[in-house]
């Protein structure tokens, strides 16, 4: 209950910290294409989910706890979360319009190093619907063996 509990508090903090995203050096942040609430660049690319539907599907019918696995383009490298277990937060855009959160805990796996705009990240893991696009956590192996592990990969490494 308490991890739902951070996890929520993270969307709320993502939510005010997605109305103040800028580039780097503080420059006002990239153009990006607005669908609804979902904000992407032009060259997102595709996410297909593991499981059933989609995450598309996910985010339309406010779904959460769905495995997916896909790959984005990095819009933005975010500060890491460090309320609880510490996560890197990497604000990805998917072809499909959408954009997604991934919450990568970095206490069970290793951070992904030099992210940059535009560099492509694959994913498996685990969605939790917000207003926003969502998230994806679970990037990561499950220590008790209890939980489906996940992953991350960039630049032909995979981070679990």
């Amino acid at each position: 209950m308490l991890k739902k509990a951070t996890l929520l508090l993270g969307v709320a903090l993502l939510a005010f910290v997605l109305g103040r995203v800028s580039g780097p050096g503080g420059a006002p942040a990239p153009e990006f294409r607005t669908t609804g609430t979902q904000a992407v660049t032009p060259e997102a690319v595709d996410a297909t989910p593991a499981g059933t539907g989609t995450l598309a599907d996910a985010f339309n019918r406010q779904a959460s706890d769905i495995p997916v696995q896909g790959e984005g383009r990095v819009i933005k490298a975010l500060p890491d979360d460090l309320d609880g277990s510490r996560h890197q937060r990497i604000l990805l855009a998917l072809s499909d319009g959408q954009s997604v959160l991934i919450a990568h805990n970095i206490d069970l796996a290793p951070r992904l190093p030099d992210i940059q705009p535009g560099d492509r990240i694959g994913f498996k893991g685990e969605y939790v619907w917000n207003a926003k696009g969502g998230i994806v956590h679970w990037t990561h192996h499950d220590p008790d063996g209890r939980h489906a592990g996940g992953w991350l990969k960039h630049r032909g490494e995979t981070y679990q």
